[in-house]
């Protein structure tokens, strides 16, 4: 485990040491998400898909879907019942 001691500037930030960002491979512009419970933080990084993984997942969603016999008039019938269970 890479540990590091942190200082809080009196804006608020950290710096993520290089070795870490090295480690983890976090480069300019990555985005973390930042966990508290109690005196605890936990920072875990956020790869956001790209745009072809985007493609490639609604691609086979809309396969599937019209695999079970969805069609795109169904959406919001469906979209309604779901809420319609979490509420209750």
């Amino acid at each position: 485990m890479n540990t590091q001691v942190l200082t809080v500037s009196s804006k608020g930030q950290i710096s993520l040491p290089v070795s870490i960002r090295k480690l983890l491979s976090i480069e300019t512009g990555d985005k973390l998400v930042a966990y508290a419970s109690g005196d605890v933080i936990m920072l875990k990084t956020l790869k956001l898909p790209t745009a072809e993984e985007i493609e490639t997942s609604l691609d086979a969603a809309q396969k599937w879907a019209s695999s079970v016999g969805y069609e795109e008039n169904d959406v919001n019938d469906i979209i309604k019942s779901v809420r319609k269970r979490k509420k209750q």
